[in-house]
């Protein structure tokens, strides 16, 4: 069995960049092996400067998909990515380990495979999840994003700390002499 290369994990590695920002090629292919996305293909070819300046684009294009205004601005700008970075799908088997689908040709350079997981991941997130899964940190001082992978879909918080101290927040203005 082949995982799906462009579910959760792509979503994932978008807000891994956007928090943690790579700021070498090395960085970048470092990123990628972690997430899982597609590593093996980021592995066995050189990361260059131009796909770290690639990726950035497609991060800052994503960052308007999370904070877009209203269900169809979110939608729009993620047709526009998915124009700008995908193609129709193919089955492909390049790796030898099982037929499964690309919304890329198999050799393109690593910043558009990234931006072409990326645009996909969070078209194929939104879509079956839910149209509102992304978003900031709704800590005061944190603006952080997340990608909600909650069984709820309730997720307002970068992470279980911020929810933490947002909740002792509440908590001590609703206590009196707190």
């Amino acid at each position: 069995m082949h995982l799906n290369p462009y579910g959760a994990d792509a979503v994932l590695l978008a807000v891994n960049l956007v928090t943690r920002p790579a700021h070498t090629p090395e960085e970048l292919a470092e990123r990628c092996e972690e997430s899982g996305v597609e590593s093996r293909l980021v592995r066995d070819r050189q990361v260059t400067a131009a796909d770290l300046a690639a990726v950035r684009i497609a991060l800052d294009e994503w960052l308007q998909v999370v904070d877009a205004a209203d269900e169809q601005t979110r939608v729009e700008l993620v047709n526009a990515m998915l124009a700008k970075y995908t193609e129709h799908p193919r089955l492909t088997n390049h790796a030898g380990d099982g037929w499964h689908v690309h919304y890329r040709p198999d050799h393109v350079p690593v910043g558009r495979l990234v931006a072409t997981l990326i645009s996909t991941g969070t078209a194929l997130h939104l879509a079956g999840r839910g149209i509102t899964r992304l978003g900031r940190c709704a800590t005061a001082g944190c603006d952080n994003v997340y990608a909600d992978l909650s069984r709820t879909g309730r997720q307002r918080y970068c992470s279980p700390a911020c929810a933490n101290r947002d909740a002792v927040r509440r908590h001590r203005a609703r206590t009196p002499g707190a």
